[in-house]
């Protein structure tokens, strides 16, 4: 399996190559040549399997010579069957006659974040540990990434971690799953100004000399091939739950970087029957107006109780972008240098066609986001935290249009944080505070560590450069 740059200019890389590479030297994230593809019968053929097999047969043919059959399976296992405290690892949960919630909560972090960077962190060991090389993870979280992120690699030999979130942007128990880490190899930043500030930052380090000339640099955001990978893994295991492939089905997916939903893209060009993928966001709302009317243009970025999709710049968009655009990496780069220096553009013709085929969208405001906390809990017994309530809004507004989807199938919102990590917006919505599960352990009192940064790019990087080991 082969690996091209969304802007065209970067070498191809194999999949070993783009798990340690993260983004590409030309600014662009990293796709498949061509999209692998199983038939029916292959897709049928899966039903049964264990969730760590199911991530194999799916995986593999991603993975390419860089890990055997069974070196991704012992990896596959050890994850799957050891780090997650739900014997499902992604269990569904059924809400009424046609909604379902997708629980990807069940990780060490308490967030989807978790399906994917606890196997990022071993493959990273893997292929380290061949090359006897070391990496240094710059990384930036708008909540969930970075708890994730630190716990899937701070008891590696080979990896180092530097971790920048907004100040008081996150949640305290967002916050405190990353600051009260005590490892050598762990280092958190909060610095001034938002999410896209802090992911601004970390692309601009892989493009600065100074620092790559340094450091050997590595991802762990979506921009990061490999994590997206794992998440195409759930949408095969719920379809296969409900009827794929001889029924089609409807996500509803809360995103703000565009990472989770693009997985679901990634499993339709797979083959997987997926109807419809709804783009569920918050007012912070750049990716609805995108899919509805080709605007493609960052404002401000508005505070809300759903902070980890308070995003007004989402990386994965640009992969969708390239490959419904015809895959033409010149005018990709062209089209991002101009969204980068303006912060608008407009979506092409051909982009916004391919998009119109498999995406809806839907915009939740606060109180939308609330209400659809407390019709999960006063009607169906199920306390939701906010994001997962934006899903689950954008997929009851949307069935009520009737001309969106076929009424009969099922419609899966992915439930992507446990109640827990946002306790305050939902007891305001449901009267309720969920508890943190007993497997967090003493979480509150425990003593944080981080570092507090200026919103500008040379304090962070110099952070890193003043910091990161150099063996």
């Amino acid at each position: 399996m082969e690996y091209i740059s969304t802007r065209g200019s970067a070498p191809a890389l194999d999949f070993e190559g783009v798990t340690l590479a993260g983004l590409a030297s030309d600014g662009g994230l990293y796709l498949p040549r061509e999209w692998p593809r199983f038939s029916e019968a292959e897709i049928a053929a899966m039903r049964g399997l264990e969730y760590w097999q199911l991530a194999v047969r799916v995986m593999q043919p991603f993975v390419g010579d860089s890990l055997t059959e069974e070196e991704l399976s012992e990896i596959c296992k050890s994850v799957y069957c050891g780090s997650f405290s739900h014997a499902a690892v992604t269990p569904l949960v059924q809400l009424d006659q046609r909604n379902w919630l997708l629980e990807l909560f069940h990780g060490p972090t308490l967030a989807f974040k978790d399906v994917a960077l606890q196997l990022l962190g071993r493959f990273f060991d893997t292929f380290l540990r061949r090359r006897d090389e070391r990496l240094t993870i710059v990384g930036a979280t708008s909540g969930d990434t970075g708890s994730a992120a630190i716990r899937g690699v701070m008891a590696s030999e080979f990896v180092e971690i530097f971790m920048l979130h907004p100040r008081g942007k996150v949640s305290d128990v967002q916050r405190r799953q990353m600051t009260t880490v005590r490892a050598p190899n762990v280092h958190n930043m909060a610095i001034d100004g938002s999410f896209d500030d802090a992911q601004a930052h970390v692309k601009r380090m892989f493009g600065d000399a100074d620092v790559t000339g340094t450091l050997n640099l590595g991802a762990v955001n979506s921009i990061n091939w490999a994590r997206l990978m794992a998440q195409v893994v759930y949408y095969f295991y719920t379809a296969l739950q409900l009827g794929s492939p001889e029924r089609r089905i409807v996500y509803s997916v809360p995103t703000g970087n565009f990472g989770d939903v693009f997985a679901g893209y990634v499993a339709a060009q797979m083959g997987l029957p997926i109807e419809k993928l709804i783009v569920a966001t918050n007012v912070n709302d750049i990716l609805h107006r995108a899919l509805l009317n080709g605007d493609y243009s960052a404002g401000g970025v508005t505070a809300t109780i759903t902070p980890s999709m308070d995003i007004q710049v989402s990386s994965n968009f640009e992969r969708l972008l390239f490959d419904c655009g015809g895959r033409d990496g010149a005018a990709m780069a062209e089209q991002m240098r101009a969204f980068e220096s303006r912060k608008a553009m407009a979506l092409t013709n051909s982009q916004r066609d391919g998009a119109r085929d498999l995406f809806l969208s839907c915009a939740a405001g606060q109180d939308e986001t609330s209400q659809a906390m407390q019709w999960a809990h006063q009607q169906t017994g199920e306390v939701i935290d906010p994001h997962t309530a934006v899903g689950l809004h954008a997929a009851m507004a949307l069935a009520k249009g009737g001309d969106y989807f076929d009424p009969g199938l099922p419609v899966v919102t992915l439930a992507t944080a446990h109640p827990a990590k946002f306790r305050d917006a939902v007891e305001r919505a449901t009267g309720f505070r969920p508890a943190l599960p007993s497997r967090v352990g003493d979480l509150f009192g425990r003593e944080e560590h981080f570092t507090e940064l200026g919103g500008d790019y040379e304090a962070a990087r110099d952070f890193v450069l003043h910091n990161a080991a150099r063996t």
